[in-house]
């Protein structure tokens, strides 16, 4: 099927099919959605050269990735991609991924945007101070972030969970079991989540008049190793912690090995909680102690994120709201328990 075939099918011009599939205004919203129907059951694509130069559009989002040597694959950032490829694909659209050293993350931006190979892409990782964020304001090409950038104000579209709230809640309820001693295994110290998380833990603590020792907060990247290692350390401590909250579950992994190895039962001994993303290939309900979690879907943050995207760059979607925060879920499992005598 061509569009000129589409064409005599419907009994429409060209011009209103090739208006109706991107997204024009002036095509009614009744001719957009017969124009796409009969799109998919003639199994009709656009030609994407021929719609470049009709739109000036490239039909793409993307993305900057940073990577080196030294980082580690995160699954995290691929659970978010398969919810934002899962929305780009039911709106046709392309998903640009540009790696680049963390160095040089801003001049890969210049770079994405200056070859028009994307319509629009989105930030991840924020960092504190971000650079990123002014530097995207300046380019004049529709993007929004994944998560805030503490130190700068939110004047730009975002979606983030609320990180301060979630783990304020996970330390008061540790607090109303008893628990007085505790620890953080937080994400890298420049990354604005794990910012954020470790003010919302501190705020709680404060309140009852407690402090954490420096020593008992970690900043490492978030795989199982890290966790296992910051926990045998923790374990080793003359006063360990009695309660932890970790920044993933995976994370959270590597640190019920290191309480399993040291003899001690999670929820009895020593009670934590993970941020759970919601990641299909690690549920806290299956660990042999199940985990209490703060949770939130990264897959459904990723189809949000290309929701809005999308209406950013499409003319005929309804205006998104700059800015959402989700509360993540409390989720209270048997890794969780009174502090010990």
């Amino acid at each position: 099927m061509n569009l000129k075939e589409l064409s005599q099918l419907l009994g429409l011009s060209q011009t209103t099919i090739s208006r109706a599939l991107n997204g024009y205004p002036e095509v009614s919203a009744a001719t957009r959605e017969r124009v796409a129907q009969a799109a998919r059951d003639t199994g009709y694509r656009p030609n994407r050269a021929a719609q470049r130069l009709a739109t000036g559009r490239s039909g793409s989002i993307g993305v900057v990735m940073p990577i080196d040597p030294g980082r580690y694959s995160d699954v995290h950032f691929g659970e978010f991609q398969a919810g934002l490829a899962e929305e780009a694909i039911r709106h046709d659209f392309h998903f640009v991924i540009t790696p680049a050293h963390p160095h040089d993350e801003e001049q890969a931006i210049r770079w994405m945007v200056s070859s028009g190979n994307v319509d629009g892409y989105y930030l991840a990782y924020l960092r504190n101070n971000d650079s990123r964020i002014p530097l995207a304001q300046s380019l004049g090409v529709p993007f929004i972030v994944h998560g805030r950038s503490t130190g700068i104000e939110s004047d730009f579209a975002y979606l983030d969970v609320d990180n301060q709230a979630a783990f304020y809640d996970a330390t008061k309820m540790l607090l109303d079991l008893g628990h007085k001693r505790f620890a953080l295994l937080n994400g890298p110290e420049d990354l604005d989540f794990a910012i954020r998380r470790k003010k919302g833990m501190i705020a709680a603590l404060a309140e009852h008049g407690l402090t954490m020792p420096q020593n008992h907060i970690y900043h490492r990247e978030m795989t199982d190793e890290a966790g296992s290692q910051c926990m045998a350390e923790l374990l080793a401590q003359d006063m360990p912690p009695t309660a932890v909250l970790c920044s993933s579950t995976v994370l959270a992994l590597g640190a019920v090995r290191a309480i399993n190895v040291a003899g001690l039962k999670l929820g009895r001994d020593i009670s934590l909680i993970a941020h759970d993303d919601v990641l299909p290939t690690l549920k806290p309900e299956n660990f042999t102690v199940p985990l209490t979690t703060t949770r939130s879907s990264l897959r459904a943050a990723g189809i949000r994120i290309a929701q809005r995207l999308i209406a950013m760059i499409n003319p005929a979607e309804t205006a998104p709201p700059d800015h959402e925060l989700w509360k993540a879920d409390l989720v209270v499992r048997a890794s969780t328990g009174p502090a010990p005598d």
